[in-house]
């Protein structure tokens, strides 16, 4: 499970970890590494909220793995 706010970004493994990732961006799921190839690209190149860019990188992970679907829900609270 990925967590957030505006100051922390972490990763709870399903062994009870607490990951804080490199670079303020990350990903999990079958379909992790390319949304996050896609992920520190958008950040490095547009203006694109966070919001935004975890749609799209979602998106493209998506359109590359068979076993990613493009139903997105991305819950802000």
């Amino acid at each position: 499970m990925i967590v957030a706010n505006k100051e922390h970004l972490l990763v709870l493994s399903g062994n009870g970890e607490v990951i804080e990732p490199d670079e303020g961006v990350t990903a999990i799921g079958s379909g992790g590494p390319y949304a996050l190839a896609a992920a520190r690209a958008l950040v490095k190149h547009t203006d694109l909220s966070p919001k935004e860019v975890a749609q799209e990188a979602l998106s493209l992970a998506a359109d590359i793995c068979v076993y990613t679907n493009n139903n997105i829900s991305v819950e802000e609270i």
